[in-house]
């Protein structure tokens, strides 16, 4: 069909997910961030992560900020 203009899986682009940072940045004495519970090396690679590597990294946050009793 020419000049369709269904698109594709494939032709959306997917909005990058974004930092959880939340301008606290200290780290503890296991070298988390205190503000959004990532480790340095996860801060460090962020800009360089696809959405997938992200959203690992969040579940992870979220997890250690549980685990700390930052949150429910």
């Amino acid at each position: 069909m020419h000049g369709s203009w269904w698109l594709t899986m494939s032709d959306v682009v997917e909005r990058p997910v974004a930092s959880p940072c939340v301008s606290i940045c200290a780290l503890d004495e296991q070298d988390i961030c205190t503000g959004c519970q990532r480790t340095v090396a996860e801060i460090s690679r962020w800009g360089r992560m696809d959405n997938d590597e992200r959203r690992a990294v969040l579940k992870l946050c979220h997890e250690r900020a549980v685990e700390a009793g930052l949150i429910l």
